[in-house]
Protein backbone atom coordinates (compact mmCIF):
# COMPACT_ATOMS: atom_id res chain seq x y z
CA UNK A 1 0.00 0.00 0.00
CA UNK A 2 1.26 3.70 -1.37
CA UNK A 3 1.51 5.94 1.93
CA UNK A 4 -1.33 8.64 0.45
CA UNK A 5 -2.83 5.74 0.45
CA UNK A 6 -2.04 4.18 3.69
CA UNK A 7 -2.77 7.80 4.95
CA UNK A 8 -6.32 8.21 3.78
CA UNK A 9 -7.05 4.39 5.54
CA UNK A 10 -5.85 5.98 8.45
CA UNK A 11 -8.27 9.19 7.95
CA UNK A 12 -10.71 6.77 7.32
CA UNK A 13 -10.44 4.73 10.40
CA UNK A 14 -10.37 7.63 12.71
CA UNK A 15 -13.25 9.15 11.04
CA UNK A 16 -15.27 5.98 11.71
CA UNK A 17 -14.63 5.62 15.34
CA UNK A 18 -14.91 9.18 16.03
CA UNK A 19 -18.50 8.85 14.35
CA UNK A 20 -19.34 5.73 16.16
CA UNK A 21 -18.20 7.02 19.43
CA UNK A 22 -19.70 10.21 18.93
CA UNK A 23 -23.55 8.27 17.73
CA UNK A 24 -22.93 5.99 21.02
CA UNK A 25 -22.42 9.17 23.13
CA UNK A 26 -25.50 10.67 21.73
CA UNK A 27 -28.15 7.58 22.05
CA UNK A 28 -26.66 5.98 25.40
CA UNK A 29 -25.88 9.21 27.22
CA UNK A 30 -28.44 11.20 26.14
CA UNK A 31 -29.18 13.92 29.34
CA UNK A 32 -32.14 12.68 31.11
CA UNK A 33 -35.13 14.85 30.29
CA UNK A 34 -37.63 16.23 32.82
CA UNK A 35 -40.43 14.96 32.34
CA UNK A 36 -40.34 11.19 33.44
CA UNK A 37 -44.23 10.08 32.45
CA UNK A 38 -47.17 11.97 31.41
CA UNK A 39 -49.09 8.99 31.39
CA UNK A 40 -50.40 9.60 27.64
CA UNK A 41 -49.03 6.15 26.73
CA UNK A 42 -51.42 3.17 27.98
CA UNK A 43 -47.64 0.76 28.67
CA UNK A 44 -44.28 3.05 28.29
CA UNK A 45 -43.46 6.04 30.35
CA UNK A 46 -42.06 9.37 28.43
CA UNK A 47 -38.29 7.59 28.04
CA UNK A 48 -40.16 4.70 26.11
CA UNK A 49 -39.96 2.06 28.48
CA UNK A 50 -42.66 0.19 30.31
CA UNK A 51 -44.07 0.86 33.61
CA UNK A 52 -43.72 -2.09 36.34
CA UNK A 53 -45.78 -3.44 39.02
CA UNK A 54 -44.32 -5.11 42.17
CA UNK A 55 -46.74 -6.01 45.53
CA UNK A 56 -46.14 -7.63 48.99
CA UNK A 57 -47.49 -10.49 47.18
CA UNK A 58 -43.79 -11.69 46.76
CA UNK A 59 -42.95 -11.42 50.49
CA UNK A 60 -46.37 -13.52 51.36
CA UNK A 61 -48.98 -10.52 51.53
CA UNK A 62 -52.15 -10.62 49.36
CA UNK A 63 -52.46 -7.15 48.44
CA UNK A 64 -54.35 -6.28 44.99
CA UNK A 65 -53.85 -3.86 42.68
CA UNK A 66 -55.44 -2.69 39.21
CA UNK A 67 -53.83 0.14 37.01
CA UNK A 68 -55.98 2.35 34.27
CA UNK A 69 -54.37 4.26 32.18
CA UNK A 70 -56.99 6.95 30.26
CA UNK A 71 -56.62 10.59 29.01
CA UNK A 72 -53.22 11.28 30.48
CA UNK A 73 -54.04 9.89 33.88
CA UNK A 74 -53.20 6.43 35.64
CA UNK A 75 -55.79 5.64 38.46
CA UNK A 76 -54.20 3.03 40.82
CA UNK A 77 -56.44 1.09 43.37
CA UNK A 78 -56.74 -1.85 45.68
CA UNK A 79 -56.52 -3.49 48.68
CA UNK A 80 -53.68 -3.27 51.11
CA UNK A 81 -53.34 -7.02 52.78
CA UNK A 82 -50.23 -6.94 54.75
CA UNK A 83 -47.90 -10.45 55.45
CA UNK A 84 -47.85 -11.06 58.68
CA UNK A 85 -45.76 -8.59 61.29
CA UNK A 86 -44.81 -5.94 57.71
CA UNK A 87 -46.31 -3.66 56.60
CA UNK A 88 -47.97 -4.30 53.05
CA UNK A 89 -47.48 -2.17 49.95
CA UNK A 90 -47.99 -1.81 45.38
CA UNK A 91 -45.15 0.06 44.05
CA UNK A 92 -45.84 1.61 40.77
CA UNK A 93 -42.37 1.41 38.97
CA UNK A 94 -40.73 4.19 36.41
CA UNK A 95 -37.46 2.80 35.43
CA UNK A 96 -35.09 5.49 33.97
CA UNK A 97 -33.10 3.26 32.09
CA UNK A 98 -33.84 0.48 29.37
CA UNK A 99 -31.30 -2.19 31.26
CA UNK A 100 -31.40 -0.69 34.97
CA UNK A 101 -28.53 1.30 34.31
CA UNK A 102 -27.87 4.29 36.19
CA UNK A 103 -28.89 7.83 35.10
CA UNK A 104 -27.52 11.17 35.86
CA UNK A 105 -29.80 13.49 37.69
CA UNK A 106 -27.64 15.57 39.47
CA UNK A 107 -28.66 18.97 37.12
CA UNK A 108 -32.48 18.87 39.14
CA UNK A 109 -32.95 18.89 41.94
CA UNK A 110 -36.20 17.25 42.99
CA UNK A 111 -39.39 15.11 42.00
CA UNK A 112 -42.50 16.92 40.84
CA UNK A 113 -45.86 15.54 40.65
CA UNK A 114 -49.37 16.15 39.96
CA UNK A 115 -50.99 13.75 42.01
CA UNK A 116 -55.19 13.51 43.48
CA UNK A 117 -55.19 10.69 46.84
CA UNK A 118 -58.65 9.11 46.53
CA UNK A 119 -58.12 6.80 49.44
CA UNK A 120 -54.80 5.61 51.23
CA UNK A 121 -51.19 6.43 52.07
CA UNK A 122 -48.50 6.52 49.47
CA UNK A 123 -44.83 7.92 49.22
CA UNK A 124 -42.22 7.75 46.70
CA UNK A 125 -38.53 6.68 46.33
CA UNK A 126 -35.86 7.73 44.15
CA UNK A 127 -33.81 4.18 43.64
CA UNK A 128 -29.73 4.26 43.47
CA UNK A 129 -27.66 1.77 41.78
CA UNK A 130 -25.66 1.95 45.28
CA UNK A 131 -28.26 1.13 47.48
CA UNK A 132 -28.81 -3.00 47.14
CA UNK A 133 -30.96 -3.55 50.60
CA UNK A 134 -34.26 -1.88 48.64
CA UNK A 135 -34.18 0.94 51.60
CA UNK A 136 -34.16 3.86 49.20
CA UNK A 137 -34.26 7.54 49.48
CA UNK A 138 -38.32 8.09 50.20
CA UNK A 139 -40.73 10.84 51.30
CA UNK A 140 -44.44 10.11 52.01
CA UNK A 141 -47.02 12.08 49.84
CA UNK A 142 -49.67 13.84 51.65
CA UNK A 143 -52.34 15.82 49.90
CA UNK A 144 -56.01 16.71 50.76
CA UNK A 145 -58.28 14.39 49.65
CA UNK A 146 -60.85 16.91 47.75
CA UNK A 147 -61.28 15.43 44.72
CA UNK A 148 -58.55 17.62 43.08
CA UNK A 149 -55.18 17.30 41.45
CA UNK A 150 -52.00 18.83 43.62
CA UNK A 151 -48.63 19.42 42.47
CA UNK A 152 -46.41 18.37 45.18
CA UNK A 153 -42.59 19.42 45.23
CA UNK A 154 -40.09 16.56 46.80
CA UNK A 155 -36.35 18.13 46.85
CA UNK A 156 -34.12 15.21 46.53
CA UNK A 157 -32.07 16.76 49.71
CA UNK A 158 -35.47 15.95 51.95
CA UNK A 159 -36.09 12.07 51.20
CA UNK A 160 -34.67 10.02 54.11
CA UNK A 161 -34.08 5.71 54.18
CA UNK A 162 -36.16 4.02 56.58
CA UNK A 163 -33.89 1.55 58.52
CA UNK A 164 -30.29 1.73 57.38
CA UNK A 165 -28.13 4.80 57.91
CA UNK A 166 -28.85 7.62 56.78
CA UNK A 167 -26.32 8.27 53.43
CA UNK A 168 -26.55 11.05 50.84
CA UNK A 169 -28.79 10.77 47.44
CA UNK A 170 -26.57 10.08 44.67
CA UNK A 171 -28.42 12.10 42.20
CA UNK A 172 -25.82 10.30 39.65
CA UNK A 173 -26.90 6.72 39.82
CA UNK A 174 -30.17 7.04 39.25
CA UNK A 175 -31.96 3.79 37.67
CA UNK A 176 -36.17 4.47 38.50
CA UNK A 177 -38.51 6.24 40.55
CA UNK A 178 -41.16 4.13 42.75
CA UNK A 179 -44.48 4.95 43.79
CA UNK A 180 -45.76 2.97 46.40
CA UNK A 181 -49.54 2.54 48.71
CA UNK A 182 -48.64 1.08 51.72
CA UNK A 183 -50.36 0.44 55.02
CA UNK A 184 -50.34 -1.50 58.13
CA UNK A 185 -52.97 -3.27 58.35
CA UNK A 186 -56.10 -4.16 55.71
CA UNK A 187 -57.10 -0.96 54.27
CA UNK A 188 -58.16 0.32 50.50
CA UNK A 189 -56.34 2.62 48.09
CA UNK A 190 -56.92 4.98 45.51
CA UNK A 191 -54.73 8.13 43.57
CA UNK A 192 -54.33 9.18 40.82
CA UNK A 193 -51.29 10.46 38.92
CA UNK A 194 -51.21 12.85 36.01
CA UNK A 195 -47.53 13.29 35.59
CA UNK A 196 -44.14 12.32 37.38
CA UNK A 197 -41.41 14.66 36.66
CA UNK A 198 -37.70 16.07 37.51
CA UNK A 199 -37.60 19.57 38.45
Amino acid sequence: MKPVNKSIYQSFKTFSLVSVLALSGSVFAAPLNSVIDDFDNTSNNNLGIPRMSLSDITAGGSTTTELMVSNGVIQIKGEIVPPRGQPGWSSLILPLGPEGEGQDANKFVGIKLLVKISNGSISISANSTEVVNYDYHSAQIAVNSDGKFHEIKIPFDSMKRMWSEQTPLNRQTLNSLSIVAFGMQKTLYDFEIDQVSFY
